[in-house]
C-alpha cells in the first residue's frame, strides 16, 4: 500500500466490502503462517486496518463484517 508520511489517505474508488475480506484473509493465513511470513502479514493486516478505520464510519463496521460473512 503507497502512501504518503507514513499517513494512509481515504480512497473514494475502494470497495470496503473487498477490503473486509482481504483482512479476514490475511488474518486467517496469519493465524496459520510460518514464523518467515508473520511480518509481512502483520504489516498488511496493519494496512488493511488502517483503510477500513479511515473509511469505514464507526457504527457500520459491524454490519460490514457481518456482510462479509454472508454467502454471495
Amino acid at each position: 500500500m503507497c502512501s504518503t508520511g507514513g499517513m494512509v489517505h481515504a480512497d473514494p474508488s475502494h470497495d470496503p466490502v473487498q477490503t473486509q475480506r482481504d483482512w479476514n484473509r490475511t488474518y486467517q493465513a496469519l493465524a496459520h503462517a510460518p514464523a518467515s511470513r508473520c511480518t509481512a502479514l502483520r504489516r498488511r493486516l496493519i494496512g488493511l486496518s488502517r483503510r477500513l478505520a479511515l473509511d469505514v464510519p464507526r457504527t457500520e463496521r459491524a454490519d460490514l463484517r457481518r456482510r462479509v460473512r454472508e454467502p454471495s
